[in-house]
């Protein structure tokens, strides 16, 4: 997948676009659904399919009071935008300049003179230019001014819910990974680094990792069963969010307890990637610090439990557990 950063950077023989404009966090079921026929689209026609995003989100510099926490950083979007088959991403700076062009100036120097579009996809709430003045029926016109159609996708409800990633966002606040899994076509994860004092450089031989400072959107504060992605091994776990109040010095951190753990490499920079499956309790303040191992002890046996079902579950009718390889990724 090609990756423009400036409107500068695009080849001058880039040839006719299907494109898509839109912030694409969480690139989830409706986002999935709009680059299959883009794809599909732009396929048949020898043409590129593009997806126009922006850096930083637009929310970031008209309400910066905001505090909006991202589904999908942009490193993770851009990985998701390929997963899902887009050829190439103009991933524009949003600057004031950019969020003061109007609707008409946005459609015809950028979609139409920079990147030669022939066919916008768009879903029907979809809103651009200063003060997001244009809309759907906005956007037709000027395609039947400017030489391009314009192919409008419905909302999109799975189990009631709306597909969107402010609902999302609202899920996984409340802490309902499920649903949001749902919603997402994927379960939710986060992907980061290891926290500092993990003793980087030698064997790490302790099976709990904490993550290094996150500042996106994770899941309400509780105790979850989750898969922990280090490096290239995986780990069934069970993750704290929060700010642990039985030791008294709240701070928030992120902590996994990795179950079948063995000794690994770590650095500084090694990836790690949290996939949150389902949420057991909320965090709570504990009279003792022996109450609260008694209830971690209870907590990661409810996750080998859940862990035991889930493989059971997968294995073919008849067959033992001696015959089956151990999952190695996430579901």
């Amino acid at each position: 997948m090609q990756i423009f950063r400036h409107l500068e950077d695009i080849p001058a023989d880039l040839g006719p676009t299907f494109l898509s404009v839109g912030n694409f966090d969480g690139v989830h079921r409706a986002h999935q659904a709009v680059l299959r026929e883009l794809t599909a689209r732009a396929l048949q026609a020898s043409a590129t399919a593009m997806v126009v995003t922006f850096d930083p989100h637009p929310f970031r510099i008209l309400r910066p009071d905001s505090d909006l926490k991202l589904l999908t950083p942009t490193p993770v979007k851009l990985e998701l935008l390929e997963r899902y088959g887009a050829h190439a991403v103009l991933l524009l700076p949003f600057t004031r300049d950019l969020s003061l062009m109007t609707p008409a100036e946005f459609v015809s120097q950028i979609l139409v003179r920079r990147l030669h579009a022939r066919e916008v996809h768009e879903g029907f709430n979809f809103r651009f230019g200063h003060k997001a003045q244009g809309d759907v029926t906005l956007l037709e016109s000027l395609g039947h001014q400017l030489g391009f159609s314009v192919e409008v996708y419905p909302e999109m409800k799975i189990r009631g819910e709306t597909v969107s990633s402010s609902q999302i966002r609202r899920l996984l606040r409340e802490g309902n990974a499920a649903k949001a899994r749902h919603l997402l076509g994927r379960v939710f994860s986060i992907l980061s680094t290891p926290g500092r004092g993990r003793g980087y450089g030698h064997k790490y031989t302790v099976p709990t990792i904490n993550l290094s400072r996150y500042d996106e959107l994770v899941p309400k504060d509780g105790v979850y069963i989750t898969e922990s992605r280090i490096g290239e091994d995986s780990f069934d776990s069970i993750t704290n969010v929060g700010t642990r109040p039985t030791f008294g010095a709240e701070s928030f951190a992120i902590e996994s307890h990795l179950l079948n753990f063995h000794p690994i490499d770590l650095a500084a920079d090694t990836r790690v990637e949290l996939s949150f499956l389902h949420r057991v309790r909320d965090e709570i303040k504990f009279p003792s610090v022996e109450a609260l191992r008694e209830q971690i002890a209870r907590d990661v046996h409810r996750a080998r439990r859940f862990f035991h079902l889930r493989e059971k579950l997968k294995r073919p009718a008849g067959v033992e557990a001696s015959e089956t390889p151990q999952a190695k990724s996430p579901a």
